[in-house]
């Protein structure tokens, strides 16, 4: 089975589908979004959903009413397509520990997903991700999914790999390759056993090729569709390996097995 570890709902959902059937892929996580860039026809229509992201990535507005109509488009692309998209949630950071409990429970468990994510902490702020880790761990081993590109700092990714030594039974998963500081990401997440390096948006070939060779059981497949495509962030991947067991994990064996699916 072949897996996009990473994408955002499209507005329409029939559009997202038509790049994963161009792709092959047969399932993809899926998080909900505040921004939504495929909506936009020129520039200007662009630079409103990029503002919209650029707010998100700073933390403002992170309240649980600011999430909630991202919360209701998740929803119903799940529902459209229940065998084709694997749900996670983004949860407000930030809130304290009993609050973020009772929104992991009632919001993730119980809207039945599959994980938590992905969670966007302001730049230097990484720290506020430990009171979803520990609702995670007390959930049962829930994978967990932060943001890696800009604005991640160096020092982000260093507080995520301590947290994730903290919360050994949760799966840290760190996206987009940790962005400009992934060779950082890439050390970070080969010494730590609980976290794992999602692949999206690479603009080098070579740290692809170099992720999977150190971390071939801990790297996975994934587009950030719509920012990124699925049909290029696969064959990026096979572009770098060869067929067989450490490209089977790689597309959809390794996260398939942190949903429960594998």
């Amino acid at each position: 089975m072949i897996i996009d570890a990473h994408s955002h709902v499209h507005e329409p959902v029939s559009a997202h589908v038509g790049l994963l059937n161009e792709a092959g892929v047969d399932r993809a996580v899926l998080f909900a979004t505040r921004p939504h860039p495929e909506r936009a026809d020129d520039l200007a229509g662009l630079r409103r959903e990029m503002a919209v992201l650029a707010k998100a990535l700073e933390g403002r507005a992170d309240t649980v009413e600011a999430y909630r109509e991202a919360w209701r488009e998740l929803d119903a692309a799940l529902a459209a397509l229940p065998d084709r998209f694997i749900g996670f949630l983004s949860v407000p950071l930030g809130l304290g520990a009993r609050e973020t409990a009772e929104i992991v429970e009632q919001e993730v468990i119980g809207r039945g997903l599959h994980g938590i994510g992905e969670l966007t902490p302001p730049p230097g702020r990484a720290e506020l991700v430990e009171p979803v880790l520990q609702a995670a761990a007390d959930q049962g081993r829930l994978p967990v999914v932060v943001h890696g590109s800009a604005p991640t700092t160096a020092e982000d990714l260093a507080t995520l790999a301590a947290l994730a030594r903290r919360y050994r039974d949760v799966p840290l998963v760190v996206s987009q390759l940790g962005g400009q500081h992934w060779m950082q990401a890439l050390e970070l997440v080969r010494d730590t056993p609980n976290m794992y390096l999602e692949l999206s948006t690479a603009n080098i070939v070579f740290a692809v090729r170099l992720a999977i060779k150190e971390i071939p059981d801990r790297t996975l497949f994934g587009s950030d569709a719509p920012y990124g495509d699925p049909v290029l962030a696969r064959a990026l991947v096979e572009r770098v390996t060869s067929p067989g067991e450490v490209r089977d994990r790689v597309l959809g064996g390794t996260i398939a097995e942190l949903v429960g699916l594998g």
